[in-house]
C-alpha cells in the first residue's frame, strides 16, 4: 500500500507539472513506466486509490444527467462591445474621483464547469445549467488531467472553471479517420462534458481553466488577486493572463495586448473580463437578476464574412408573430458553418436594404448568434423583400402591428401552439422532461393535444403511437408529466405565457399576491405598485385574464390536478421591511445576511429607494448610505443588526 501510495503522489505530481505547470519532470517513457507500475498493483490488490491517476480513463457510460443544486449560484455577466461603454462602466466604479483596482482576464470560450470538494476530494462536477441548477458530469470532468481529484483545502468548496478545448487538440482528434470531424473548439468542448460516455470526453483530450471561488466553507477572501492566489496554491490551473490595473490606460494596454495576441493563442477566447477586486466593493455593488454588478465582459469583435442571401422564411412563434429568417449561401465564420441568419423585421430589412440576391456582411453577434450587418453588393436582378399576406403556415390574414407582422388566427396555428407548448414544458416553466419540439409536433399533428391540459390526459396507448417511442420513453414522458403536477405558482405564471412576464416578473406575482386567484384579481394599482412593472406590463396580466379563453385554459389545467403550495411567509424581526444591505459586514458575507433577513421575514432589495424601510450599514458604506440618508431611512449598524437577529 505504501508503494501504491507513494506512486499515486508521484504521478499526481508529475501530471501537475506537466498539465497545469506546462514543465514537464521526466519523459512520457518514465511517466508510462510509472504509470504502467501503479496500474499492475492496483490490479493484484484490486485497491484504486480515490484520487489515483488510473480513474481519468472513462467510466461505463451513463445513461442521463442527474441534477443539482449548486451551492452558490453561478451569475453570468454584462457584456459590452466598445471602449466607451467600458469606460462608462469604469466610471461608475470610482469613488472620490479615483478608479479602483480592477483586473483584466481571458474570457475563454469553452463551458462552464462547477467543482465541488469536500474533505479535499473532488467529489462533484457540474456544467453551469441555469445558474441556480447545473448537470452532474463529474465522471465526464474526472479524465480532464487539469483537474485536481484532492487538494489541500478540506472544508467545502466550490470551484468554477471554463472547459476548453485546445485547437491543436482539436486538429489531432480531427485527424483521426475514425472519427466525425468537429468543426468549433468550443462546440467539441460542451459536447465531450455533455456526452453521456466519460470515455469519448478522455479523447478529446479537455482542459478546465479555473477563475473563481463560488462557495467556500470556512475561510473569507480580501480581493480577487488573493483568491487567485489560493487557487494555484490548491493547484488548480488557472491563467497566465491576469493583470491588476489602477487606472485606465492599464486596462486598455491589457486589452490591446489581449486582442494582439488571439490569433497566435491555442484555445478560444471571445473577450477580456474586467472585475473589481476589492471583495468588499464587490459586495457593496451586489447583482441584477441576471449579472454581477463589479464585473464586465469585454467582447472583442465578431468574425465577419460575406455572402449571399437566397431566400427568406417566415417562422411563426409563440405569440403568432412571424420573425424573418434569411436563407444564406453556406459560409464558415470562426469553424462554423453559418446558413440562416436573423433579419428582426420588415423596417430593419428595409432599413438595411436586403434583398434577395443581396450579397451581405454576416458576422456571429457575440462569436455566436448570426446577423447580417450590412449589404456589401447590390445585384441589379435582386429581389425585394415583401411581408407574406397569409400565414406560410395556417394560411391566416397576416396584420401587421408597428414593424412587426402578426397571424391573426394564432390560436389554431400549429407552429404557434407547439411553440406554446415548448414553452410550457420547459425547465423555467413546467419541467416536463423528455417532450421535444419534435415530440410536441407529433402529438400535435395527430389530434392528441390541443391545449396545456391536454398533456395531463396523454396515456401510454397516446405516445406508444408515435414513431420511435418504446416503453421505457413513453414511461419517463408519462413520470415528468405527473411529476410537473406539483409546482410553484411562480413557474406556472412564467409557463401559461402572459404576454411580457418573465421569470422575475412571474415570481414578484406570486410572491406579491400569494395564490393563482388573488393574482387574477389585483388591479392595476396593486401591480404597478410591483418593483419595475409599468403600465403596460400590468395591462398585460390583467388582459390575460380577461381573455376567456386563457381563463378556460388555466382552469383546466386546475382540473387537470395541477396544484401549488405557496410556502408560508417567514415571520420574524424583518416581517414586512424592505432591507438594503451596504458596506462589509464583519460577521457575515451579503449572502449569508441576505438569507437571515429572508428567513425573518424580510425582502432585501438591490438600491436605495423610498420603498426601503431599513438600511444596515457596514464598513465602508457608500452612496447607499448618504442616499438613506437623504431619503429619512431608518439605519442600523452591524451591531443592531445582529440584535435585530436575535430578537
Amino acid at each position: 500500500m505504501d508503494e501504491m501510495i507513494a506512486l499515486k503522489d508521484r504521478l499526481n505530481y508529475l501530471a501537475y507539472r506537466y498539465y497545469v505547470l506546462d514543465d514537464p519532470a521526466v519523459s512520457d517513457a518514465e511517466y508510462d513506466a510509472l504509470y504502467d507500475r501503479l496500474l499492475a498493483l492496483e490490479k493484484s490488490t484490486g485497491v484504486v486509490l480515490d484520487d489515483s491517476p488510473t480513474r481519468r480513463v472513462g467510466g461505463k457510460p451513463l445513461t442521463k444527467f442527474a441534477q443539482v443544486r449548486h451551492l452558490g449560484r453561478l451569475y453570468s455577466l454584462d457584456k459590452c462591445k466598445t471602449r466607451e461603454e467600458l469606460r462608462a462602466w469604469m466610471d461608475k466604479l470610482r469613488a472620490a474621483g479615483r478608479m479602483p483596482r480592477v483586473s483584466v482576464e481571458y474570457k475563454f470560450d469553452g463551458l462552464t464547469i462547477n467543482l465541488t470538494y469536500r474533505g479535499g476530494k473532488l467529489v462533484q462536477a457540474a456544467t453551469r445549467g441555469d445558474g441556480v441548477t447545473g448537470e452532474v458530469v463529474t465522471e465526464q470532468v474526472k479524465t480532464i488531467r487539469s483537474v485536481p481529484l484532492s487538494i489541500p483545502y478540506e472544508g467545502v468548496l466550490e470551484v468554477q472553471g471554463e472547459g476548453i478545448m485546445r485547437l491543436s487538440a482539436l486538429t489531432e482528434y480531427n485527424s483521426d479517420p475514425g472519427v466525425v470531424p468537429l468543426k468549433n473548439a468550443r462546440n467539441a468542448a460542451a459536447g465531450a462534458i455533455r456526452n453521456l460516455d466519460p470515455a469519448e470526453t478522455a479523447r478529446r483530450k479537455l482542459e478546465v481553466v479555473c477563475y473563481n471561488v463560488n462557495y467556500i466553507e470556512g475561510k473569507r477572501f480580501t480581493s480577487g488577486s488573493e483568491m487567485m492566489s489560493f487557487l494555484k496554491e490548491q493547484k488548480f490551473k488557472t491563467s497566465d493572463m491576469y493583470v491588476l490595473a489602477d487606472d485606465e490606460k492599464t486596462v486598455f494596454d491589457a486589452l490591446d495586448k489581449i486582442e494582439s495576441v488571439r490569433p497566435s493563442l491555442d484555445f478560444l477566447i471571445d473577450g477580456a473580463v474586467v472585475k473589481a477586486d476589492d471583495f468588499a466593493m464587490r459586495e457593496e455593488l451586489g447583482y441584477t437578476e441576471k449579472f454581477p454588478r463589479w464585473a464586465m465582459a469585454y467582447k472583442f469583435a465578431a468574425e465577419e464574412m460575406t455572402t449571399v442571401v437566397k431566400d427568406v422564411i417566415w417562422q411563426v412563434s409563440r405569440t403568432g408573430k412571424l420573425n424573418p429568417l434569411a436563407v444564406l449561401d453556406p459560409v464558415d465564420i470562426g469553424g462554423v458553418t453559418v446558413s440562416r441568419a436573423t433579419l428582426n423585421n420588415i423596417s430593419e430589412i428595409r432599413r438595411k436594404d436586403i434583398k434577395i440576391g443581396s450579397r451581405v456582411f454576416v458576422r456571429r453577434s457575440n462569436d455566436v448568434i448570426p446577423e447580417i450587418t450590412g449589404v456589401a453588393e447590390q445585384p441589379d436582378d435582386a429581389v425585394d423583400i415583401e411581408v407574406p399576406s397569409a400565414c406560410p403556415a395556417c394560411g391566416s390574414p397576416v396584420e401587421m402591428r408597428g414593424a412587426f407582422a402578426y397571424c391573426t388566427d394564432s390560436e389554431s396555428c400549429e407552429p404557434a401552439l407547439v411553440s406554446r407548448f415548448s414553452h410550457f414544458v420547459c425547465r423555467d416553466a413546467m419541467d416536463i422532461e423528455g417532450l421535444s419540439d419534435k415530440t410536441l409536433e407529433l402529438l400535435y399533428s395527430e389530434g392528441k393535444i390541443r391545449d396545456f391540459a391536454d398533456l395531463y390526459s396523454l396515456s401510454a396507448d397516446d405516445l406508444c403511437d408515435l414513431e420511435g417511442f418504446k416503453d421505457k420513453k413513453t414511461g419517463n414522458i408519462l413520470a415528468a408529466i405527473a411529476a410537473s403536477k406539483h409546482t410553484e405558482l411562480k413557474r406556472f405564471l412564467f409557463a401559461i405565457g402572459i404576454p411580457g412576464i418573465g421569470k422575475k416578473a412571474a415570481a414578484q406575482l406570486a410572491d406579491a399576491f400569494g395564490t393563482l386567484e388573488a393574482v387574477e384579481a389585483a388591479d392595476k394599482n396593486a401591480l404597478i405598485a410591483l418593483d419595475d412593472f409599468g403600465e403596460v406590463m400590468a395591462d398585460n396580466v390583467i388582459g390575460f385574464w380577461r381573455d376567456p379563453r386563457r381563463r378556460a385554459e388555466t382552469d383546466r389545467l386546475i382540473a387537470a390536478g395541477v396544484v401549488f403550495e405557496q410556502q408560508k411567509k417567514a415571520e420574524g424581526a424583518f416581517s414586512g421591511k424592505k432591507v438594503v444591505l451596504t458596506g462589509s459586514l464583519a460577521g457575515y458575507t451579503r449572502s449569508e445576511a441576505k438569507k437571515l433577513i429572508e428567513e425573518r421575514g424580510g425582502e432585501v432589495a438591490d438600491g436605495v429607494s423610498a420603498k426601503v424601510n431599513l438600511v444596515i450599514a457596514g464598513e465602508a458604506a457608500g452612496s447607499k448610505l448618504e442616499k438613506a440618508k437623504k431619503l429619512g431611512i431608518e439605519i442600523v449598524d452591524e451591531a443592531k443588526f445582529v440584535a435585530m437577529l436575535a430578537e
